[in-house]
């Protein structure tokens, strides 16, 4: 699944190829909307809030978009042929682009002012203007016998990150995966919970300026370990069906 970095360029390219102009042309292939007409309104804004994307036009309506694990967004010229139409779940149209969205997961057309029934949910977004790295530690707080791996990606506690992030954390901060939120928070060399969630969200803020020049676990199970040579193991965590990808060093992230 495209994690908050993804989410984040994803928006900046919709801003550029759509804030502000008029749309000539939506098309929501989704049965909900289908009927859905936001021709001759203008784009007023995209951003990101986690994994969601919330694109707001004139007469207070938000469309609400999620890529889950396959979605995309290709910014096309307004005549292109589009590719893989039966894949199309929307488009937004200007006189100088079109925004065609591939396999969304959601689609939502909603009044802006009930945003929050979408993404009110979210803890503090890793990449927007509301982190609040405290915030992040107390969420996680709230159930501190829960693993620090499964923590991190419940997105009440903080939006954006997924299996990469998540992955790559916990090597750097060299904790073992199904440590509790309770053990690790007593560990004052680690800086406790914030320490993590800081972590968490540099690597993120690196991600979206396209700065990631290797992967520390991810992506590389049966592989040597790039810091003691070990051997990188792979393995699931969370209770069926919602089970996760993980990866971590045993050396480096001991018991």
């Amino acid at each position: 699944m495209p994690e908050g970095d993804s989410v984040f360029r994803a928006a900046a390219r919709l801003r550029e190829a759509l804030d502000g102009r008029v749309l000539v042309r939506s098309d929501f292939r989704v049965p909900r909307h289908a009927t859905a007409d936001l021709s001759g309104r203008r784009v007023l804004e995209t951003v990101s809030r986690g994994k969601h994307l919330l694109t707001r036009v004139e007469g207070g309506l938000t469309v609400h978009t999620h890529l889950r694990m396959d979605g995309s967004w290709r910014i096309m010229p307004p005549h292109a042929r589009v590719p893989g139409r039966d894949q199309v779940r929307l488009v937004l149209a200007t006189a100088d682009n079109q925004a065609v969205g591939f396999k969304l997961g959601m689609v939502d057309l909603i009044r802006t002012e009930r945003e929050d029934t979408v993404v009110g949910h979210l803890g503090p977004d890793l990449l927007g203007p509301d982190w609040d790295a405290e915030l992040a530690a107390r969420n996680l707080m709230r159930a501190p016998e829960r693993t620090i791996g499964e923590a991190l990606l419940d997105q009440r506690n903080l939006a954006g990150i997924g299996t990469i992030y998540r992955a790559e954390t916990l090597f750097l901060r060299g904790l073992w995966p199904w440590r509790t939120v309770g053990e690790v928070a007593g560990l004052a060399e680690l800086d406790n919970l914030e320490g993590v969630v800081t972590q968490a969200q540099r690597l993120l803020a690196e991600g979206a300026r396209q700065r990631v020049d290797r992967r520390w676990v991810y992506g590389r199970a049966g592989r040597p370990c790039r810091r003691c040579g070990g051997l990188i193991s792979r393995g699931e965590m969370g209770a069926a069906p919602q089970e996760r990808l993980i990866l971590w060093c045993g050396t480096c992230q001991p018991r």
